[in-house]
């Protein structure tokens, strides 16, 4: 009596339970004729302009209460969950029509790991920018004079820290930040936690919360170029615009070691690629 055995090979390679999507291209101007195309644009456009809207307004109304009472107010804590939770909301409203970057430097880092084209990656920053200027803009318009008295909203170098050390905040805050946007959002997690996909706007906004705890002293928290930008045009003053290239390089600084080290070391993007160069040499 015989009895058939089918075994495994012992060293057969694991099979993946989940899809990487192919690389967006570089320039895919074929986008650039399709309505869900401009629709993402506008969601980038209202979300940024809603963020700006909520989140400097709880500044300047925390500047406005803490003056008379020095326990009034939201205070740093109540600042720093209004950005945080703002992200989180809105992030869960446009992710599944932009992607909810509403920030330059997640675009920036998205860009860099090639998820999307750079003519989308370009105009998304502008649609971001001119959001957040509308957005503060609302505000002034709102607060009229507790606005320009209270300083804007704007980000600003505080006093007693170095340059340096504002460009390291802000350069290790949006690593944190982008940092969590790939790993929220990465297809091998999603696959593996089927919850992933409905909670990953809840991390994100988390690492914006805990981000303006540890940065609100130091720069007001940028981590967003879009945000500073706003705050820095509508306000337009000198201490707005003296080290306002921080809150530009800082970011862009961030999100460029995020891509790499989610991407190269985490992922292993190079390590793949070297060994499927390897194998297409021994053929």
């Amino acid at each position: 009596m015989s009895k058939e055995v089918s075994e495994e090979p012992e060293h057969a390679p694991a099979r993946k339970d989940y899809s990487d999507p192919p690389p967006a291209p570089l320039f895919d101007l074929g986008e650039l004729r399709m309505w869900s195309f401009y629709r993402a644009l506008i969601a980038e456009f209202v979300a940024t302009l809603l963020f700006l809207y909520i989140t400097v307004a709880t500044v300047i109304g925390y500047k406005v209460q803490s003056a008379t009472d020095q326990c009034g107010g939201v205070g740093v804590l109540g600042i720093a969950w209004a950005f945080g939770g703002m992200i989180f909301v809105l992030v869960y409203c446009t992710a599944g029509i932009s992607g909810g970057h509403i920030n330059p430097a997640v675009t920036f880092g998205l860009l860099l790991a090639r998820k999307v084209s750079l003519p989308r990656a370009v105009l998304y920053i502008v649609a971001q920018s001119a959001g957040a200027i509308c957005g503060v803009g609302i505000v002034k318009g709102i607060m009229k004079d507790a606005y320009g008295l209270h300083g804007g909203g704007a980000n600003m170098v505080a006093s007693g820290y170095s340059r340096g050390t504002a460009l390291g905040a802000e350069i290790v805050g949006t690593f944190v930040l982008v940092y969590t946007v790939f790993s929220a959002t990465d297809p091998k997690r999603s696959a593996r936690d089927s919850h992933v996909p409905v909670l990953a706007p809840l991390p994100i906004g988390f690492a914006v919360f805990m981000v303006h705890l540890a940065t609100i002293p130091i720069t007001g928290t940028g981590i967003n170029p879009a945000r500073s930008l706003g705050a820095a045009v509508i306000y337009n003053k000198k201490a707005a615009w003296d080290n306002h290239w921080i809150f530009w390089a800082g970011p862009f600084i961030g999100a460029l070691a995020a891509a790499a080290y989610h991407q190269y070391i985490l992922r292993a993007a190079a390590i793949k690629a070297l060994g499927s160069f390897r194998s297409s040499r021994s053929n």
